[in-house]
């Protein structure tokens, strides 16, 4: 498989969140506040969260962050939570906007936001059964961008003694006992996510396994 470029990442993040407005629009409301992967967070919190870049201006995201302190964790725990009350239809309107697909995060690039929309999509579709794959070249993306020592620092996920074995594209990493389970759910484990029972296959499941609530 080629290396994607620019643009192709660009377009990737493009269909990443259309197909996540298309699950959003037709999600009853009661699914709205069911718990997604993220711990502490519904599944309105998280998409609150994923389209807060189309909906803040840069001054008044200035702004937030200067409330928090400079704390981004506390500024985007908050605003995700008083967001959250905000119509569907606003979180849908964001996520097919221009402003949203084409922001990039500080210092991540396109394959930042490439990550942050499908990695947040997941939280909310893993939950509630809503079972889609990611085209291999973005879960791909992902893949790279999550192992890279900095984002294994930033999560925190201890992966002592595993080796990750993806069994739908071909992809591992690390060394030790095998962990298999589809490249996306992997994907998800990197980044901290602790996933339903009988998606991942292998003696250290237990560690990762578990959702959040």
């Amino acid at each position: 498989m080629a290396p994607a470029t620019g643009a192709d990442v660009r377009e990737a993040v493009t269909a990443e969140c259309r197909a996540l407005a298309d699950v959003l629009s037709d999600l009853p409301p009661p699914a709205w506040d069911a718990p997604s992967l993220c711990a502490g967070w519904r599944v309105r919190e998280v998409i609150a969260h994923v389209t807060m870049p189309g909906r803040y201006s840069a001054p008044r995201f200035i702004a937030e962050i200067a409330r928090s302190r400079g704390n981004f964790h506390r500024m985007a725990d908050r605003c995700a939570r008083r967001d959250a009350a905000r119509p569907a239809d606003d979180f849908v309107a964001a996520l097919r906007g221009p402003r949203l697909q084409a922001w990039k995060p500080p210092g991540g690039g396109h394959e930042g936001a490439l990550i942050h929309t499908v990695i947040h999509g997941l939280d909310v579709r893993t939950p509630l059964g809503l079972g889609r794959r990611i085209p291999e070249d973005r879960v791909r993306i992902v893949l790279a961008g999550v192992t890279k020592p900095g984002s294994l620092r930033y999560f925190g996920v201890d992966l002592t003694g595993v080796e990750l074995r993806a069994d739908d594209i071909g992809w591992s990493h690390g060394s030790g006992a095998p962990l298999s389970g589809a490249a996306q759910d992997l994907a998800l484990l990197l980044c901290g996510r602790r996933l339903p029972a009988g998606r991942l296959r292998g003696e250290p499941s237990d560690r990762f396994t578990g959702t959040a609530g």
